[in-house]
């Protein structure tokens, strides 16, 4: 597009008041999928990743995020992965040419918490549809019903309300008042019934980070709830990040992640319910409730261990690094991947 067609744009949005932001962050991967950055990636993400730009942090305070409002991060960070910064028209370009190119199937843009974040959220996804043929997911916390009434009448596909913790506890602890941050579970629970109500069944997804302290028996409880209201969980596995609240702890091991990603994919996909699984004393699953040879062929699949989430996400390495151990595998698994991990689910 000419630097004249770009200023009309930008002309035509600030005139509507839709206030489409100057800049926006990019993940790394991302940026070089698009051809914004030079580099080599191990596998390419197939959603352009977008995050919205403040020069300051985000005003939720979410103990395991670099963005948080007392964390000591660098502000280019979420999770492990550096997002840096580019003019907001030279990654719309950069999105219309990707989709026509067939490398990129999907936009989603991840929100901080300030006052305008919703205009901006609206204003992007309105340029992004203007610019290609691409669905768009936005993850971020709406306050209230009439926001997501908002985003979808801009044409957003799917929205994301991260409920991040598996307890009430936990998340009190971790993103609500002990944390000094704005959330509430029951809030949060409530905002997801009515997203479902805006847009539909399978339309809405939560996060869900494995490692902040649930039991296994938490985790597979909150997934059948997701799955029993509609929405889709997505698991992710915590990621120490230095300068945040959780840094000094640990990923979670790879034994129990693989139990939980295995729980995950039956009771999402009616194979199986949380209530027909057997835990040990602490809470470990140790029966999932599904004949041995069919349990056996659903994991030589290897579909229950790839990023879960919306469609054509594979968030490469947003977890791990890519030597490994891999939690979300971004592509099909190897003969020798689907090997080790039947191992660690104690399979033969």
């Amino acid at each position: 597009m000419l630097i004249m067609e770009k200023c009309k744009v930008q002309e035509h949005n600030e005139k509507h008041g839709n206030r489409l932001p100057r800049y926006v962050r990019v993940s790394e991967g991302s940026a070089i999928t698009l051809g914004l950055s030079k580099g080599k990636l191990d596998a390419e993400p197939t959603t352009a990743y977008l995050m919205t730009y403040k020069t300051s942090k985000c005003t939720a305070n979410c103990g395991f995020c670099p963005q948080a409002r007392t964390s000591l991060s660098r502000t280019a960070l979420l999770s492990r992965i550096t997002w840096p910064i580019f003019p907001t028209l030279t990654v719309l370009d950069a999105i219309k040419t990707s989709v026509k190119d067939k490398k990129t199937k999907r936009v989603c843009i991840q929100a901080l918490n300030y006052p305008n974040a919703v205009s901006h959220l609206i204003a992007l996804t309105k340029a992004i549809k203007q610019h290609a043929k691409v669905p768009v997911s936005i993850s971020f916390q709406p306050l209230n019903k009439e926001n997501i009434r908002r985003l979808a009448e801009a044409g957003v596909n799917r929205v994301s309300i991260a409920l991040d913790a598996a307890t009430k506890k936990l998340f009190t602890e971790i993103k609500g008042a002990a944390a000094r941050g704005p959330f509430s579970w029951e809030t949060q629970l409530k905002l997801l019934r009515e997203a479902v109500d805006v847009f539909g069944e399978g339309n809405v997804s939560t996060h869900l980070i494995i490692g902040l302290g649930e039991t296994e028996r938490d985790a597979v409880h909150v997934i059948q709830h997701c799955a029993d209201t509609g929405v889709l969980p997505a698991l992710f596995a915590f990621t120490p990040i230095r300068g945040t609240a959780l840094e000094g702890r640990s990923q979670p091991g790879i034994e129990s992640y693989r139990r939980i990603q295995l729980a995950r994919h039956l009771t999402v996909n009616g194979v199986i319910r949380y209530e027909q699984m057997r835990f040990d004393p602490k809470d470990r699953i140790t029966d999932f409730g599904v004949e041995k040879e069919h349990l056996n062929r659903i994991v030589e699949t290897g579909a229950p261990f790839l990023t879960s989430g919306c469609p054509d996400c594979n968030r490469p390495f947003y977890n791990e690094k890519p030597s490994g151990p891999l939690y979300n595998f971004p592509r099909s698994l190897s003969l020798e991947e689907i090997a080790a991990v039947k191992q660690q689910l104690g399979l033969r």
